[in-house]
């Protein structure tokens, strides 16, 4: 029987700060802290999807010791990736996350799963993207196994191959969507790790939270934690408009 999966991208050479998945955070892979955040996702499996090329093995070995599932196939393809994983898996929907998100949250997966089986069929695509009001870093994508396999039929261009879900959120004729939006505009926020500076903000927050709470700490603990610790909120980077999306 079909089933919700959060299917984890992943591979070792980012171009803006490779390596990043594997940098430690608090005392264990950035992967891995993510990894247990995904593991609180209630009703639905974990599964991480890397590249076959060899530099990518280090993922590979450390999701399987952690037994979470791994897929692999091409680098650039990302959307082959993710169409080999729904049915390798058999998934329906899939939740795509990123995995320079150690700040994804549980609960608002959760809630927007809600939102997807409460507007099927008329929509295949619920995401908090489009356009983005929470932080950089929260973003979840969530996508009928059906739209990604058409998408796959559909698209031979490499932005479009690369970056999952561009082909759909470019044709909204043909795929339905739903926007979940934040009680406030914080897509300004950097929350993820693209750069040296993201990474720093990343472990001194987790440097707070994580030993009181382990994997549990949610976007309002980490927003009171802002709001109590300045210093901390100084840290943080700022995005440039217009460059999610």
């Amino acid at each position: 029987m079909s089933r919700a999966v959060v299917v984890v991208q992943a591979r070792v050479s980012s171009r803006r700060l490779p390596g990043k998945v594997l940098a430690d955070l608090v005392g264990a892979p950035l992967l891995t802290r993510l990894l247990e955040r995904l593991a609180l996702v209630r009703g639905t499996s974990v599964a991480v999807a890397t590249s076959t090329d060899r530099t990518d093995d280090p993922i590979a070995a450390l999701v399987s010791e952690r037994g979470v599932t791994v897929v692999r196939g091409p680098l650039d393809d990302v959307l082959a990736r993710y169409v080999l994983a729904a049915r390798e898996l058999d998934a329906d929907p899939v939740v795509r996350i990123t995995a320079d998100c150690p700040f994804a949250d549980p609960a608002l997966i959760a809630d927007m799963l809600d939102v997807y089986t409460a507007v099927r069929p008329a929509a295949v695509y619920v995401s908090n993207v489009c356009p983005p009001t929470f932080p950089d870093g929260l973003d979840v994508e969530i996508v009928a196994r059906a739209a990604l396999e058409e998408a796959d039929r559909a698209t031979l261009d490499r932005q479009e191959r690369e970056h999952v879900t561009l082909y759909m959120r470019r044709h909204p004729e043909r795929f339905g969507r739903v926007n979940v939006e934040a009680d406030e505009d914080r897509s300004g926020e950097r929350w993820t790790v693209d750069h040296p500076e993201d990474l720093e903000f990343a472990r001194a927050v987790y440097a707070e939270l994580y030993p009181r709470q382990g994997a549990a700490f949610d976007r309002h603990d980490i927003r009171r934690l802002l709001e109590l610790r300045p210093d901390l909120a100084a840290l943080q980077p700022r995005e440039a408009a217009g460059s999610r999306g």
